[in-house]
């Protein structure tokens, strides 16, 4: 069956559009691989891939910036992970940059995601190996949890044995859950053990109002925290004491008068024994009375001489002064 014109035009347009779209394929995942593009190599170590692969992406601060060319097993403990890097990025990724490897997503592939290093370090160049960090594998946190699991299933069996002698009396708590009569005691402990705390309350704030009123002025000892009335009180205890010395040797001089007069020695012994000489010492002072009143007399009449008249008012006007 021959072929039309129209069919084989038909023919040549689905050739050209699957080329187009086959290069336009090429292109894009190229692109994505960076596999047309000017890189660089950069290589970490790694004790454990957590199932990465030649061609997973590789990110920095969250931006694609490659993808993993080669994952090449050095030992059983070591792994080196060759990564194809934009160049344009190779200025800001420093020397002490990290590099990690975690999946894309909660349930996406495995990626190398590059992490910045803090501080101003030199950046990195074509062929650099920057350290890693091997996170928690999901292996391991299952083992972990199991083995949670495990301890919390025995404290389970341990948790339901207790109970169950508890709820069969056994042991102190369960003897006080189930004894009626130790729980009452215990109850009425409680509730003296309530007022007692309450009475000691009372006790403490009547004990924190007596503190607080002995610090107040018009109280005794808060008198005594006065730095002046202290000093006062100090300065009369001082002379009571001397006071009290001086009446000590004045009662020790009496002593010795006493002890004179009652051995007949002395002037007073002598007067007091002699009538005769009492009657001359009163006649004596009799004289010296009279004569105390003449005179007196004697200057008042000088006073209003006409020729000692201007001495006294002299005097007068000079007393006035030293009184003003």
């Amino acid at each position: 069956m021959k072929e039309t014109p129209y069919q084989k035009l038909r023919l040549g347009i689905f050739m050209v559009l699957g080329t187009l779209v086959f290069i336009l394929a090429i292109y894009f995942v190229g692109n994505k691989q960076s596999m047309f593009g000017r890189t660089v190599i950069l290589n970490s170590v790694f004790t454990n891939v957590n199932g990465l692969q030649p061609g997973n992406n590789v990110r920095y601060s969250g931006i694609d910036i490659g993808t993993v060319r080669n994952i090449e097993m050095i030992n059983d403990t070591t792994i080196k992970v060759e990564m194809a890097i934009d160049r344009k990025i190779l200025i800001h990724i420093k020397k002490n940059a990290v590099a990690t490897i975690s999946t894309d997503g909660l349930v996406g592939s495995m990626i190398v995601n590059i992490i910045p290093g803090a501080g101003n370090n030199a950046s990195v160049s074509d062929g650099t190996t920057i350290k890693s960090y091997s996170r928690v594998r999901t292996d391991d946190m299952l083992k972990t949890l199991t083995v949670t699991n495990e301890n919390a299933a025995l404290l389970t069996e341990d948790l339901l044995k207790i109970t169950n002698r508890i709820t069969q009396g056994k042991g102190s708590i369960g003897l006080l859950l189930n004894d009626t009569a130790m729980a009452n005691d215990v109850k009425e402990t409680l509730y003296y053990l309530k007022i007692s705390s309450k009475e000691t309350a009372k006790s403490i704030e009547k004990i924190n109002q007596l503190i607080t009123s002995l610090d107040k002025k018009d109280n005794t000892i808060g008198v005594l925290k006065d730095t002046v009335v202290a000093g006062k009180i100090r300065n009369i205890i001082i002379n009571l004491e001397n006071s009290s010395q001086a009446v000590n040797q004045t009662i020790a001089k009496l002593d010795e008068v006493a002890v004179s007069i009652k051995d007949g020695h002395g002037a007073f012994n002598y007067l007091v024994k002699n009538p005769e000489s009492a009657e001359k010492v009163d006649s004596i002072l009799k004289n010296i009375n009279e004569a105390s009143i003449l005179l007196k007399e004697d200057l008042e009449a000088a006073k209003h001489n006409f020729l000692l008249k201007g001495y006294f008012k002299k005097q007068e006007k000079s007393a006035k002064k030293s009184k003003k």
